[in-house]
C-alpha cells in the first residue's frame, strides 16, 4: 500500500514537471505577444486571421453585446446568413467567452482575437498530453506528444490565422480519451464504461461548433475508427461499436445542431454545390514529403514538419509496435496519401464511397491527422525508451542503433553536399544550408544519445535529450514566424475604428444604402464598421449573389440592383454618373471615395415584370445591355400587375434581422427589395403573410396591391429553431449526466472514507 502511494506520488510530481513545461515553453513561443513592452510586441499577420475571423467576431461581440443573437449578417456578400456560416462559430462557448472578457475590459481588440488563439494552444498541449500520458502511462511520452502537437508545423502555421481550423482541431485528445477510457478494461468490469464516451461525444460536438466542418469530418472518422479498433483489441462485438458510435455521434450532433442545421441549409444555396472534383483535388505535390525532415525551404508553410527528433521517435514507436502502434501508423500513413489529394491514388479512392468528402477542398488540410498521430507515435516511442529493458540490447537495440547510425551518417552526407553547393551560390542555398544543419544535428545528437541508452538502459535521464532536441526544433524553426508574425503591436494592425475614407460612406445617415468595398473596405471589413457592402471573403458564399457580383455581370449592373451608393476603387472615372467624394488610401495605394448621382433605392415599387423559368434564364437577361433593371423586375413567378411608373418605397425600420417598408402606390406593383433572397425570411404584408417572391435571379420581392402598405421582413429559420431546441435538451442531457455521475462518485468516495475510517476504529 505504502509504495503504492509512493508511486503514485512520483507520478503526480512528475505530471506536475511536464505540466510546467509546457505551460513555460507556450510562454517562451507567445512572449512577444504577451509582453507588455511595445517595442518588442509582434501580432499575428494581416490576412484570413484580420479581413475573416477578426471581422465577423467584432460583428458578434457588437450584437451579443446589444443582446442580440446575429442571426443575419446585413455588412458582407450583400448580406448572408451569419448563424449558418460555419466559420463564424456563433455559438462556440470559447468564442462566446472571449466576447464576454473582452466587453469586460473595454471593448473588442485585435489582441483579444489573439489571446483565443493562444489560449487554444495551451489547452491543445495540456489536451495532447494527458490522452498520450494516459495511453502509454508515460509523462515523457506525454510531454513529447504535446510537444508536437502544439508546436509542430501543422499547428504552428496556418491554423494560427485560420483559427477555426485550430479550434476545431483542439478537440481530439479530449475525445480520444474519453474513447481510451471506455474501452479501458479493469478488475471491476470487462465492458464498455458508456459514460466516457459522453466525453467523446461533448468534444466532437464542440469541434463542430468551433467553425471548421473539414477538420470535424477528420476528428469525425478518426474518431469512428479509432473506437472500433479499441473495441476489435477489446474482443467485443460490432454491435457494441455500433452502439457507442451512435451514442458519441448523436450527443456531438446534438450540441451542434443550433449551428449544423443552419449550416446544411445554407450550403445547399451556395456555389459549392456546383463545385465537382476538379475543384476538390487539390492537394501537397508528391515532392512536399520532404517536409519531414526539412521546413520551411520547398514551400512557406511545413505543415508535415513534426521535427528530426520527432519523426525518429516516432519511427521508434512505430517499429516496437508497442500497443497503439499500429493504429495510429495506419492514420499518419492514410492521411499523408490523403494530403496529396489528387496527385495520388487514395482521394480518388475515397472521393465516391466516403460520405461527406465531396463537400471539402484542400485536401492537404489531411496534415491535421499526420501530425495528431506522429504526436501520438512520438509519444509511444519515448515510452518506449523510458521503458527500455537490459535483455532488449542484444537483439533490437542493435538494430536500431545500426539505423540511427546510418541516418546520422546519411545526413552528414547530404549536410557536406548542400554545403559545397552553398559556397557555390549562398543566396540560392542559404536557407537550405540553415536547415539542413539543424535538421544533421538533431539527427547525430538523437541518435547518439538513444544509442547510448539502449546499451546502457540505467542511463535513463539520456531519454530527456531527444525531447529537448524536439523542443529546440521545433521553437527554433516556427517561433516568430514571417509568415504568421509581423514585428508590430497588434493595436497597430487593425484598429476597430474605421478610416477617414470608411468614416465618409458611414456619415451619410440618408436611409438604407450599400457600397462596393472590393478596394478601401476589402475583405469582411464591412462586418466590422458597421457598413454594407456586396464584397466579402466568406468561403461560402449564396450562389445568386455570388453570381451578380462576382462572377463577370457589368460592375453597374450589382450596384443597381443591391442599391450601391459608394463605391470605394482606384479608378478616376465609373461607368455611370458620379462624383468623388473624397480620396485616402489602402494597402494597395491611393483610392477614391465615389458616390453615385442617381443610385437605385433600397426598395422600389414596380409595375413591369419579365418572368423567366429559373436563374440562369434571370441572368442571361441581366447580361442584356439594354435591359433596364430599374423600370422591369424579373420574376421565376408570374403575378398580376398594373401600369404605373416605378416608385420608392420608404424604410421605416431597419435591423439585420427584421426590416419593415412603407409603400405607398396607385397600382397593383411588385416591391422590389435589395435582399438576399433566402429561406427563413418570412414577409408580411399590412399584418398578412405573403410569399416572399424570387427577384433577379438572387433577389427578394413581394406584391403590393394599391393604397398605403406595410411590409415587414423577418428573418428567423425553422432550421435555427429546430436546431435550437435539439441543441437545448442535448446541453441539459449532457449537464443532468455530468451531476448524476459526480454524485454517485461524492458518494462512492464517501462510503470509502467512512468504510476506512470504521475499519481503523476497529
Amino acid at each position: 500500500m505504502i509504495a503504492a502511494q509512493k508511486r503514485m506520488a512520483r507520478l503526480r510530481s512528475r505530471d506536475t514537471v511536464a505540466v510546467v513545461l509546457l505551460v513555460a515553453l507556450w510562454a517562451l513561443f507567445f512572449w512577444r505577444f504577451l509582453t507588455p513592452v511595445e517595442a518588442d510586441q509582434v501580432s499575428f499577420t494581416q490576412g484570413d486571421f484580420s479581413a475573416q475571423f477578426f471581422a465577423f467576431a467584432g460583428y458578434q461581440y457588437t450584437r451579443f453585446a446589444e443582446g442580440q443573437i446575429p442571426l443575419w449578417n446585413p455588412f458582407n456578400n450583400g448580406g448572408l446568413p451569419f448563424i449558418a456560416d460555419t466559420q463564424a462559430a456563433v455559438f462556440y462557448p470559447p468564442r462566446l467567452l472571449t466576447l464576454a472578457l473582452a466587453n469586460l475590459s473595454g471593448g473588442w481588440s485585435y489582441h483579444a482575437l489573439e489571446l483565443e488563439v493562444m489560449f487554444h494552444v495551451l489547452a491543445y498541449t495540456l489536451l495532447m498530453y494527458a490522452f498520450v500520458r494516459r495511453l502509454t502511462n508515460s509523462p515523457l511520452g506525454g510531454l513529447a506528444a504535446a510537444l508536437i502537437a502544439g508546436y509542430g508545423g501543422f499547428l504552428t502555421g496556418y491554423p494560427l490565422l485560420q483559427l477555426a481550423i485550430l479550434e476545431a482541431g483542439l478537440w481530439l485528445p479530449v475525445a480520444a480519451l474519453g474513447i481510451l477510457e471506455a474501452t479501458e478494461a479493469t478488475h471491476a468490469t470487462s465492458r464498455v464504461r458508456w459514460t466516457y464516451l459522453l466525453w467523446t461525444g461533448f468534444a466532437l460536438g464542440m469541434s463542430w461548433l468551433a467553425g471548421h466542418p473539414q477538420t470535424s469530418f477528420f476528428l469525425t472518422y478518426l474518431l469512428v475508427a479509432f473506437y472500433g479498433f479499441r473495441v476489435y483489441q477489446r474482443h467485443l462485438s460490432a454491435l457494441t461499436w455500433v452502439l457507442g458510435t451512435a451514442l458519441f455521434g448523436t450527443l456531438a450532433a446534438g450540441l451542434a445542431a443550433v449551428q449544423l442545421l443552419p449550416g446544411i441549409e445554407y450550403l445547399s444555396h451556395t456555389t459549392r454545390v456546383d463545385f465537382g472534383f476538379d475543384a476538390k483535388d487539390n492537394g501537397f505535390p508528391l515532392q512536399d514529403v520532404v517536409q519531414f525532415v526539412v521546413p520551411a525551404v520547398f514551400s512557406q508553410w511545413s505543415p508535415l514538419y513534426v521535427g528530426v527528433s520527432g519523426v525518429i521517435l516516432a519511427l521508434i514507436g512505430a517499429w516496437k509496435r508497442w500497443r497503439e502502434a499500429w493504429f495510429w501508423s495506419a492514420v499518419v500513413v492514410i492521411a499523408v496519401l490523403w494530403s496529396f489529394g489528387g496527385n495520388a491514388a487514395v482521394f480518388p479512392a475515397l472521393y465516391n464511397v466516403m460520405p461527406g468528402l465531396r463537400f471539402f477542398r484542400g485536401q492537404e488540410r489531411a496534415a491535421y491527422l499526420v501530425a495528431s498521430g506522429l504526436a501520438v507515435m512520438a509519444g509511444i516511442g519515448v515510452a518506449v525508451l523510458a521503458q527500455w529493458a537490459s535483455e532488449q540490447v542484444a537483439s533490437s537495440g542493435e538494430q536500431m542503433r545500426r539505423m540511427l547510425a546510418r541516418a546520422a551518417y546519411g545526413a552528414v552526407l547530404i549536410l557536406v553536399a548542400i554545403f559545397i553547393a552553398w559556397l557555390s551560390d549562398a543566396a540560392l542555398y542559404g536557407k537550405a544550408f540553415g536547415m539542413i544543419s539543424l535538421s544533421t544535428a538533431a539527427v547525430v545528437v538523437s541518435a547518439i544519445a538513444i544509442s547510448i541508452l539502449t546499451t546502457q538502459p540505467r542511463r535513463r535521464a539520456l531519454v530527456w535529450v531527444p525531447i529537448g532536441i524536439l523542443a529546440f526544433e521545433l521553437l527554433t524553426v516556427h517561433m516568430n514566424f514571417d509568415a504568421v508574425v509581423d514585428p508590430i503591436p497588434p493595436a497597430a494592425q487593425i484598429s476597430t475604428q474605421p478610416p477617414e475614407i470608411v468614416s465618409a460612406a458611414l456619415a451619410d445617415t440618408d436611409g438604407v444604402f450599400r457600397v462596393d468595398g472590393a478596394r478601401g473596405l476589402t475583405g469582411n471589413m464591412g462586418s466590422l464598421y458597421g457598413l454594407q457592402d456586396i464584397r466579402g471573403i466568406s468561403p461560402l458564399w449564396m450562389a445568386g449573389p455570388y453570381t451578380l457580383v462576382e462572377s463577370g455581370m457589368p460592375a453597374e449592373r450589382a450596384w443597381e440592383l443591391f442599391a450601391v451608393r459608394y463605391i470605394f476603387t482606384d479608378w478616376q472615372e465609373l461607368p455611370v454618373p458620379s462624383q468623388i467624394e473624397t480620396t485616402g488610401n489602402d494597402a494597395y495605394g491611393p483610392i477614391n471615395l465615389h458616390r453615385l448621382s442617381d443610385p437605385r433605392p433600397f426598395a422600389l415599387v414596380m409595375h413591369d415584370v419579365w418572368t423567366v423559368s429559373g436563374d440562369e434564364e434571370a441572368y442571361g437577361v441581366l447580361r442584356d445591355p439594354a435591359f433596364q433593371p430599374r423600370q422591369t423586375v424579373i420574376l421565376d413567378t408570374p403575378v398580376a400587375l398594373e401600369p404605373g411608373e416605378p416608385t420608392p418605397a420608404r424604410v421605416v425600420e431597419f435591423e439585420p434581422e427584421r426590416i419593415v417598408f412603407q409603400a405607398d402606390t396607385t397600382s397593383l406593383g411588385v416591391l422590389s427589395i435589395a435582399l438576399p433572397h433566402y429561406p427563413g425570411w418570412q414577409a408580411t404584408l399590412n399584418g398578412e403573410p405573403v410569399d416572399l417572391l424570387r427577384a433577379y435571379g438572387a433577389l427578394s420581392a413581394v406584391s403590393v396591391p394599391a393604397g398605403s402598405n406595410t411590409i415587414e421582413l423577418l428573418y428567423n429559420p425553422a432550421s435555427y429553431q429546430i436546431g435550437l431546441l435539439i441543441s437545448g435538451a442535448a446541453w441539459l442531457t449532457l449537464g443532468l449526466a455530468a451531476l448524476f455521475a459526480l454524485s454517485r462518485r461524492f458518494i462512492r468516495h464517501g462510503r470509502t472514507q467512512s468504510g476506512s475510517t470504521l475499519g481503523r476504529a476497529g
